[in-house]
């Protein structure tokens, strides 16, 4: 567990991104789309955009919340948030071999464009190609990140998922779609709760999602709210299910040989190594000389005993 064996290290995740148009209102809200990528980037992923290749349900004036009389086609749109890198979202369910792991930001265009949620709530139906990119990664048990409203799709796609929207506190005014858990409970999923700052795992089904702005917070927590989100997720991808967590205790094989530790960071990575290099884990032993474990491996770190 030395800096010379970073050569050793995973390539770069693969990860789709399924967006549905650009604005909150009518489609990905701007700061989840755009702090996924950031998020992912930082992880050195190797991102491909998609989105239905479709009309959006509507189309919202931002500024009064009026309808414009046309509306818009959402990869089109998507277009604007990706720089015009995206493709059309009929083609993510043949191509499930070629990622490690998909995302689906948040705004109202997943619940207008990638469901029909808004309208129909629990008794809404999911785009065909969404459902397919959903029921596709879940039968290749392939990790999947939701934040905001997002995580509705996973609780109408794969029976008995646990996500979490953030609260079902509807007296909270900083909650004002908490009733969305209730929702997630009625389709027979487990909704759990937690605070702007968390993430929930499900590592049976391999989900991952956070509440962002079903939370009303400020851009930075939003912004990471999504990192913690994308953080967890990346803990799937280069040696599966991630066995240790944050502050656990394990032991690591070192020069000085096996070495008592702690879990401080998943995925850790050094701005030197080349793009898309990344450790599982980062460890503090207790002599207080922090290391990073190259692999996931019992030969590299093991549970203390």
């Amino acid at each position: 567990l030395v800096r010379s064996l970073a050569t050793s290290l995973e390539p770069a995740s693969r990860v789709a991104v399924v967006l549905s148009g650009n604005g909150v209102y009518d489609g990905n809200d701007t700061t989840e789309a755009v702090a996924a990528l950031v998020h992912l980037s930082r992880f050195g992923c190797k991102v491909s955009c998609f989105a239905p290749d479709k009309e959006q349900m509507h189309a919202v004036d931002h500024t009064s919340g009026a309808e414009h009389e046309a509306t818009r086609n959402v990869l089109q749109e998507s277009a604007r948030i990706t720089r015009g890198a995206i493709s059309p979202l009929s083609d993510l369910p043949q191509k499930v071999a070629d990622f490690d792991a998909v995302v689906f930001p948040g705004g109202f265009g997943v619940a207008k464009n990638l469901s029909s949620w808004a309208t129909e709530g629990t008794a809404c139906t999911v785009d065909d190609d969404v459902a397919a990119v959903i029921k596709s990664f879940h039968a290749a048990n392939k990790p999947q990140g939701a934040c905001c409203i997002a995580p509705v799709l996973f609780a109408k796609c794969i029976p008995g998922a646990k996500v979490t929207v953030g609260s079902s506190r509807t007296d909270d005014p900083l909650w004002p779609y908490a009733g969305t858990a209730g929702q997630i409970t009625e389709l027979g999923c487990t909704h759990e709760e937690t605070d702007v700052r968390g993430v929930v795992v499900d590592q049976v089904n391999h989900l991952v999602t956070s509440p962002a702005y079903m939370y009303e917070g400020q851009p930075h927590e939003i912004f990471d709210s999504v990192g913690m989100m994308v953080g967890a997720l990346m803990a799937y991808t280069n040696q599966g299910i991630a066995r240790f967590g944050v502050g656990e205790v394990v032991e690591a094989f070192t020069s000085n040989g096996w070495e008592r530790g702690e879990v401080v960071a998943l995925n850790y990575r050094e701005d030197e190594w080349p793009e898309g290099q990344v450790a599982p884990y980062q460890i503090m032993l207790q002599s207080g000389a922090l290391i990073f474990a190259p692999l996931d491996e019992d030969r590299v770190v093991r549970k203390a005993e």
